[in-house]
């Protein structure tokens, strides 16, 4: 099992990502601190996301990466919305990014995984 460079900066951003998100989603909408917050986290995600496309598996990408392209829309989408004033639909974008964030780390666990086969390592049940 190999934890490349790419692997890494894909996790620390996507573990970022967890954590300032949802602080984010935590605290008063529409202050400076939401806002530089939101923007960090749109940084980490851009890059977890970006960055996965260089993980392949046998050479080729896999269905995750759609997600990964999906994520990299949806930002642009919640962006162009807050721009334009659109709260709502900034709102639903962004929560729907963070869901699809808890959701792809839950998948990274599966024990066919290399996150899953690390934990069930590290907890001697493998």
């Amino acid at each position: 099992m190999a934890f490349t460079p790419l692997i890494l900066t894909h996790v620390l951003a996507a573990s970022g990502a967890l954590v300032i998100g949802g602080i984010t989603l935590a605290m008063k909408k529409g202050t400076r601190t939401h806002r530089l917050f939101g923007r960090v986290w749109v940084a980490l995600m851009f890059i977890a996301a970006a960055v996965s496309f260089g993980i392949q598996s046998k050479g080729h990408l896999s269905w995750i990466h759609l997600l990964s392209a999906w994520v990299l829309l949806l930002l642009g989408m919640s962006i162009y919305a807050v721009l334009k004033r659109n709260i709502k639909a900034h709102q639903r974008r962004m929560i729907g990014a963070y869901i699809g964030l808890i959701v792809a780390g839950a998948f990274s666990f599966l024990p066919n995984r290399q996150l899953g086969t690390l934990l069930l390592q590290t907890t001697g049940l493998i």
